[in-house]
């Protein structure tokens, strides 16, 4: 399918702000005026110090006037190239009425230069400079933002380059920065209200009479019926796979919708490194270039074992730094959200004005077994004992937990059980992660709405709308980070955490408890301990750690890979390990921002 581009689309994206490389002289002039929102392509700031401006500029991405909060009128903000062994030093000014932040997602730093309000700072003030000051201890493809209010909905993120100090492995001849991002006309604040009314008040996937018909020709009347009565005694949407869709977002690729077409430059036959960041507030991409092999060689900005794939998805807050060595004149960069409501797009090519065909989208598949009741037959981690879909993988009754008091509450207070319960009495009880589930009390209360009681624990799962598609798909059973582990020891305990929630109230918690009823998770300084997370729900979760690096295991106790966000997949349990050696206040959130707050957020104490 040929895109058909406007001439008017074309000239109101150029007017906005310059949607692709080439249009530097406009660029200039729009940085010299910082009412006008520059769209396209951030400016470079690199060296040591650098102001940060924090303002409202206006922009128009869909056709309608709003206003976004940008940093130096730019979005996404100006990309910062830092150096591995440099300290730096940034003031952020605040020209908002309302106060601001800047959070470093994935710099390891003192915990007061963290920038979460009321956590670690006490936030930016209106008319205030704060000045953030801290050492770089490593190197790779990170991105700032905003974690106040809804900032970061509204434009607030850029992404942040550090060089290494000594040469890495990864060769390439040019680079460019893929930062994906959802954008909404609407107050982010209003799309809060209506999803607290109707939960998946903007998934217009719904099942429709079309899919009756064809569950009928594969299931049989009596198979259709029984699937359908599933769904309803749940009161679930099986295509419940993202909380805002595209009916409200417009998809951006670098600050510029997709019929903008953002293009990077390259010359044939050279390597060039792409940095994609998901910098959506909401939004799960599945990343494809048609016609170009990927090769991943950095998650998170650690540096992996080169793996060669076709697709790869992130969650907002991961990085991946891919190769490609494009022969043809264009490319698309083509990336379709999780429930393929819309995609961003943008071209690789070799002059500007150049595009190539953009793919259809992929068909929008239901949620599966194991994505609702995990391994129904355990075979995803080693008992082959199988369970009735009536049985007790799957516990969406809700019991009322009236009465419970925070005396009450087990591992949901202090966050998680310790380590020893459910382990075989081996030599090292902990040299596995623990497959035993262990409910929090807390999680039979109104608003938890599903618990899963089998988990499935396989990381080589893409999920769903990527399983079996003919492409080679990214997982993190692919995922080797080179060197190893940064700390060698076992974990000392295991706490298990378990991600909750209620669709329909549209509550999102940390087992059972919405982070303003929840008491911190306790950290002793130079401890070395397990963390596993059990998701209870139907959605995924991308967890970020602060101040911590998580180093993700295999069922088996083997280290993979070392990330600051993963991925929780419906009904999965994964585990990781964590070093507390970052004395402090930190804290620890899903990444999807309207699930952090409205509760699956918590506060971890290093001591």
């Amino acid at each position: 399918m040929q895109t058909q581009i406007s001439r008017r689309h074309l000239l109101r994206s150029a007017m906005a702000g310059g949607a692709a490389v080439g249009l530097s002289p406009w660029m200039n002039h729009a940085w010299a005026n910082p009412k006008i929102t520059q769209l396209g392509n951030a400016p470079t700031l690199s060296g040591t110090e650098f102001d940060l401006i924090v303002d409202e500029t206006p922009v128009n991405i869909t056709g309608k006037d709003r206003v976004a909060v940008t940093i130096n009128g730019s979005l996404p903000a100006p990309t910062l190239r830092w150096r591995e062994g440099d300290t730096v030093k940034i003031r952020v000014t605040n020209r908002l009425k309302q106060d601001t932040s800047i959070h470093w997602h994935g710099i390891i730093l003192p915990f007061n230069m963290d920038g979460v309000p009321g956590v670690s700072f006490p936030g930016i003030r209106p008319g205030e400079t704060f000045t953030y000051e801290f050492t770089l201890e490593q190197a790779g493809t990170y991105w700032y933002h905003s974690h106040s209010g809804m900032q970061e909905q509204q434009g607030m993120y850029g992404a942040i380059i550090v060089e290494p100090a000594i040469p890495e492995p990864i060769q390439y001849d040019r680079e460019h920065v893929i930062m994906l991002s959802d954008w909404t006309d609407e107050n982010p604040h209003r799309i809060i209200e209506k999803l607290k009314i109707k939960g998946h008040y903007y998934n217009r996937n719904e099942p429709t009479v079309f899919d009756f018909f064809r569950d009928v020709k594969q299931l049989g009347f009596g198979g259709a019926m029984q699937k359908r009565d599933m769904w309803n005694q749940m009161r679930m949407s099986p295509t419940d796979l993202a909380d805002i869709s595209g009916y409200t977002y417009e998809f951006l690729t670098n600050g510029t919708p997709q019929n903008a077409n953002w293009t990077g430059l390259f010359k044939a036959g050279e390597t060039v490194r792409l940095r994609y960041i998901n910098a959506g507030a909401a939004s799960i991409f599945d990343v494809r270039i048609p016609g170009l092999k990927m090769t991943v060689v950095q998650a998170d900005g650690q540096n992996v074992q080169p793996v060669e794939v076709d697709e790869f998805r992130f969650g907002p807050g991961e990085t991946y730094d891919v190769l490609v060595t494009p022969q043809h004149q264009a490319y698309t960069l083509f990336a379709q959200s999780i429930d393929r409501s819309g995609f961003a797009r943008g071209t690789l090519a070799t002059q500007m004005g150049m595009q190539a065909e953009v793919p259809e989208m992929d068909p929008v598949q239901w949620l599966e077994m194991q994505d609702m009741m995990g391994a129904m037959d355990h075979s995803a981690h080693g008992d082959h004992a199988g369970h009735d879909m009536a049985g007790d993988s799957m516990d969406h009754s809700g019991h009322n937990m009236a009465g419970a008091t925070d005396s009450q509450a087990d591992h949901s207070a202090h966050g998680g059980h310790d380590a020893h319960a459910g382990h075989n009495m081996t030599e090292n009880p902990l040299a596995k992660p623990s497959q035993q589930v262990r409910h929090s009390k807390h999680e039979y209360g109104a608003s938890v709405d599903m618990r899963v009681d089998t988990p499935r624990n396989n990381l080589d799962d893409p999920g769903i709308g990527l399983r079996n598609n003919g492409r080679r798909v990214l997982t993190y059973a692919d995922l080797r980070t080179l060197g190893g582990p940064l700390d060698p020891r076992q974990p000392e305990r295991e706490i298990e955490l378990h991600l909750t929630g209620n669709m329909h109230r549209y509550i999102w918690s940390i087992d059972g408890v919405e982070y303003g009823k929840s008491e911190p998770i306790p950290f002793q300084f130079g401890e070395r301990i397990r963390v596993i997370m059990h998701n209870d729900t139907m959605m995924t979760h991308p967890m970020h750690l602060h101040g911590m690096w998580s180093e993700l295991e295999s069922p088996d106790g083997e280290f993979l890979v070392r990330k600051h966000t993963i991925s929780v997949q419906p009904a999965q349990r994964v585990s990781f390990l964590v070093t507390a050696d970052a004395l402090g206040r930190w804290v620890w959130h899903c990444h999807i921002m309207y699930h952090m707050d409205t509760g699956m957020f918590r506060e971890v104490v290093v001591s």
